[in-house]
């Protein structure tokens, strides 16, 4: 009432502790281990004996731009390949065919 804003519109701010210390065991645990995402991170940190919630390590994971790493795909052959040649005469190749 004394400075006419409305409540709705004047709010907190909201504070909230230093993440310093789990931030690097987070990058720490995620540089060597590649293939775990925040959910299996979360586990191993609270293993560790850090009293940790699991949508604030989500939280950490994602400010740090960590990701799964994806798997490297399939080798394929380079260059062309040599046509099959047709047979000239008859019994020049022979073929089975399993069922």
């Amino acid at each position: 009432r004394v400075i006419g804003a409305d409540r709705a519109s004047v709010r907190c701010e909201g504070t909230r502790p230093d993440d310093g210390l789990l931030r690097a065991r987070l990058k720490e645990l995620a540089g060597e281990r590649r293939r775990f995402g925040y959910r299996r991170l979360h586990v191993l940190l609270k293993r560790e004996g850090h009293a940790v919630n699991h949508k604030r390590v989500q939280r950490l994971y994602r400010e740090e731009k960590l990701t799964v790493r994806r798997r490297g795909g399939r080798k394929r052959a380079m260059g062309t390949r040599r046509p099959i040649e047709a047979p000239v005469a008859a019994n020049q190749r022979w073929s089975l065919d399993f069922l």
